[in-house]
């Protein structure tokens, strides 16, 4: 698959037109009618694209860009709306919208610049950064004020999880499983590389207790 794509739309015949044209392109993609359904699925999964209408049944996709854009930066959000006034576009732009395609529209235009979206995300998302926190992907290269931090591979892979989720809570058995490959394991690993990372100077690592930890932004 090319990448992933939530669709916040909540005419259904609509959606389902997008969604058979994401498929046919190998673009995965889940699809909402509602502002909660979307926020429920975003604390689990991070899309890397976000198809957004503005007018809803339970809310505005303005304050859902808003929101996307605050907790996971690197999502390119594309605005689908019936208001195609210059100022609309301009507004929705001004919160932060990557893209903006007024109603009716072309499926396979609006498919053409997901995939673009897509292909602009392959090249940003070769690094991670967070504050004045840094990841080079390509080199496996973690930089923290400008200064390397040297990490062993177990430390880089966990941090990259970290980032790739920040915000959300991640448990240790989801942790151990991803990074260490398997879920009922010595959770004294996990926490001591938890803390090495904090010795680092990496100080967004947030304990949740009972849980796991948390990478705060």
């Amino acid at each position: 698959m090319k990448g992933t794509v939530f669709v916040l739309e909540d005419d259904v015949a609509i959606s389902g037109l997008i969604k058979v044209s994401l498929d046919m392109n190998d673009i995965s993609s889940k699809t909402f009618s509602t502002v909660k359904d979307f926020l429920y699925a975003l604390v689990s999964e991070t899309p890397d694209v976000a198809l957004l209408d503005i007018m809803l049944p339970d809310g505005s996709g303005l304050d859902v860009l808003k929101y996307v854009k605050e907790k996971h930066p690197n999502v390119c959000c594309i605005m689908l709306s019936a208001l195609g006034k210059e100022e609309d576009k301009v507004h929705g732009l001004s919160l932060g919208a990557d893209d903006y395609v007024s109603k009716p529209f072309s499926v396979l235009e609006l498919t053409a610049r997901i995939n673009a979206a897509l292909r602009r995300n392959r090249a940003l998302n070769k690094k991670l950064s967070v504050g004045d926190l840094e990841i080079n992907l390509d080199t496996m290269e973690v930089f923290l004020s400008g200064n390397r931090l040297e990490l062993n591979r177990k430390e880089f892979e966990l941090l990259k999880y970290f980032m790739k989720n920040a915000g959300r809570v991640l448990s240790r058995e989801e942790l151990l499983t991803e990074i260490w490959g398997y879920e009922q394991g010595e959770t004294r690993t996990l926490d001591n590389h938890v803390s090495r990372l904090r010795k680092l100077g990496v100080h967004n690592l947030e304990t949740v207790f009972g849980i796991g930890y948390k990478f705060t932004v």
